[in-house]
């Protein structure tokens, strides 16, 4: 399994990076590809309750390649971490094939709740640099999220996800899908950026009443 784990994250790295020249330089110089096998290793002690040690071999990697995994998170085989500095994935993180991260990423939590608190990444996501994505939701399959998109809520498959906090800017159609459950995902998308609108003109109306009170109270 491990080598297999290896292969399909090798061919996700020479798919996507068009830098990169073969597969003997992708096991030798990709930071990545490094710090997801010593991730698989981490995993396994962690599976088996030697917790401790899972979290040296950790601590290890991070060392080594800049780029922190818990040993508890859940990747696939087949994800691309590209440059990787500053990669962090948190315990209850799960991430599938496909996915591409770029440096800088944080899958993390929004507090000190217990359970899951980390966010899924489903098949053939992209996070660019510097986005964050906190919280336990799911970013749905071939959803993009923006350069330093700093997203808190679930995001629909397709969608592409930018700003502070991240809103939904656009729905593309799966070509390998039928027309039917792309108008549903498209619905979802347009659902999803209607609540937020809704929440931040609440947010607003909230701010102008405090004004005002405190206006009266001068």
């Amino acid at each position: 399994m491990w080598f297999k784990n290896l292969r399909a994250d090798v061919k996700a790295a020479k798919n996507n990076d068009p830098a990169a020249r073969n597969a003997f330089e992708i096991l030798l110089t990709y930071s990545g590809v490094h710090a997801l096998s010593w991730h698989r290793v981490a995993y396994f002690f962690h599976k088996i309750k030697l917790k401790l040690l899972a979290r040296i071999i950790s601590q290890l990697a991070r060392f080594f390649t800049g780029i922190e995994i818990h040993p508890a998170a859940k990747i696939e085989g087949g994800v691309f971490i590209d440059h990787g500095s500053g990669v962090v994935i948190g315990e209850t993180a799960e991430v599938h094939k496909g996915t591409v991260i770029y440096q800088g990423v944080t899958l993390g939590g929004t507090g000190k709740e217990r359970g899951k608190r980390h966010p899924t990444i489903m098949e053939n996501v992209t996070l660019s640099a510097g986005a964050k994505v906190l919280g336990g939701f799911t970013v749905g399959k071939g959803a993009k999220i923006g350069a330093g998109a700093v997203v808190l809520k679930e995001v629909p498959p397709y969608a592409t996800v930018v700003g502070v906090p991240g809103r939904i800017v656009r729905i593309r159609e799966p070509e390998s899908e039928d027309s039917t459950h792309s108008g549903i995902i498209a619905v979802t998308a347009l659902n999803a950026e209607l609540n937020m609108e809704k929440e931040e003109r609440a947010k607003e109306a909230a701010r102008i009443a405090e004004e005002k009170r405190s206006g009266k109270k001068q």
